[in-house]
């Protein structure tokens, strides 16, 4: 009997031996290597961090889209080497009919991709700021970056180009666009020639036909104004 109760008592594991089987988990053979991230973190971190950046992207060019609504002219501006104090300063300067927008080449393009403004390709280059002018009055929405270039020494941050009217115009055109003719002076030219011989009216009907357009487009405003306070 004390054999047997020997024999039996060595067949049986030990308390420890147990415990041990129980708490460890059987290796799948099929199972292939653990590909989570060390510490427990989630799998998916990376994804929702890269999607971060492109929800700002997405934000960025939905602004610029905003931007174009009831926009005459787009222009970009070369900021290369421009200070926070200068950015304060110029957004200070520019007239309220005017927004000033950091954003990358690429975003702006694809907001521009498909409508008359993307013919400002070729400003898709550089370092550039770009300014949305929503008033027809170009001449005085250009001229106070004029002056802070000017009272800033920047001379190498000028205007890289801009679009008005569906035409692009490059850094050495925009004389043309600093001197178009204000609202004022469109009405009193057009009416000059309206109330003149009828040499006049054809000298200005031979004007440029740039210039014709904006004469004529002026006059229908001024009747649709009229009209509308006889209303």
């Amino acid at each position: 009997m004390e054999a047997t109760a020997s024999a039996m008592s060595f067949a049986l594991p030990s308390t420890k031996a147990q415990t041990r089987q129980l708490l460890t988990r059987p290796t799948n053979p099929l199972a292939g290597p653990s590909r989570g991230p060390a510490h427990g973190a989630p799998a998916r971190l990376p994804w929702i961090r890269a999607a971060i950046p492109r929800t700002k992207k997405e934000a960025t060019v939905e602004t610029v889209r905003e931007q174009l609504e009831n926009c005459y002219l787009l222009a970009g501006i070369n900021y290369k080497g421009f200070t926070v104090k200068q950015f304060q300063e110029l957004r200070k300067a520019l007239p309220d009919t005017t927004k000033l927008i950091v954003a990358k080449n690429t975003l702006v393009y694809k907001a521009l991709e498909g409508t008359p403004w993307e013919t400002l390709r070729p400003c898709m280059k550089g370092m550039n700021v770009w300014l949305f002018v929503h008033t027809d009055e170009i001449p005085s929405a250009i001229k106070p970056y004029r002056d802070f270039q000017k009272e800033k020494k920047l001379e190498d941050n000028d205007f890289t180009g801009a679009v008005f009217e569906g035409k692009f115009y490059g850094p050495h055109e925009f004389k043309n666009l600093e001197t178009l003719p204000t609202r004022a002076e469109v009405y009193a030219t057009l009416l000059g020639a309206l109330k003149s011989p009828a040499s006049a009216l054809v000298g200005t009907l031979q004007a440029p036909a740039r210039e014709l357009v904006m004469l004529l487009k002026a006059h229908v405003k001024n009747l649709e104004e009229q009209q509308g306070v006889a209303q």
